[in-house]
């Protein structure tokens, strides 16, 4: 694909962020995502998106 655009990187995991047309996403994946890696877990996710590679990293501590 045409991987994320930096321009909107820094909002894909805020809620009910969308790049879908209206009625058709809810925008809360990512935002759910992150919440359970990063405030349940202790984790961290990332992003690093170039055309035709688009990457998610979760890091989860082994003791939490």
């Amino acid at each position: 694909g045409a991987g994320i655009p930096l321009d909107i990187q820094g909002r894909v995991f805020d809620a009910f962020f969308t790049t879908k047309p209206p009625g058709k996403g809810t925008g809360m994946g990512l935002d759910i995502t992150y919440n359970i890696v990063v405030y349940k877990h202790g984790g961290a996710i990332s992003l690093n998106s170039e055309p035709g590679k688009t990457v998610f990293t979760v890091r989860l501590p082994v003791d939490a």
